[in-house]
């Protein structure tokens, strides 16, 4: 893994939190987007080399409003950058990890993604994320 490439927080509106979140940052939002498969609208923020990703549920069923249900708004994923998230996979696998999908899905803001189920990382869903090469 190479360094984190962002950090998720689950909100309730996309809407309402790019104001708060570009009062904090002092910039505004610089990507949304939508990925139908994981039913979100996203919003990415740049600060300095760091990138916070907003997620707002599309679906009342879908994972990120089960999440804010569960346990409310706040962060909901660390990414890692990583340079070829098959190999990862299968390097993670091998090590013990619940891989939740072997085979990288395509993601919001040109990437592919696998996500590792948080019972084997203390809690916390971890995302890889690889560029998709143009």
């Amino acid at each position: 893994m190479n360094n984190i490439e962002h950090v998720g927080i689950a909100v309730k509106s996309l809407d309402k939190s790019n104001k708060i979140f570009a009062a904090l940052l002092g910039t505004s939002h610089y990507k949304t987007e939508e990925v139908k498969s994981e039913n979100v609208r996203t919003s990415f923020f740049k600060s300095g080399q760091n990138k916070i990703e907003l997620l707002e549920s599309t679906e009342p069923e879908g994972p990120i409003a089960k999440f804010i249900e569960k346990k409310g708004e706040g962060i909901h994923h660390i990414a890692f950058a990583v340079d070829d998230i098959v190999s990862e996979i299968s390097r993670l696998k091998e090590e013990g990890f619940i891989i939740l999908n072997e085979i990288p899905k395509k993601g919001a803001d040109n990437k592919l993604v696998a996500f590792l189920h948080p019972k084997s990382t203390n809690g916390v869903l971890i995302e890889l994320c690889q560029e998709i090469a143009n």
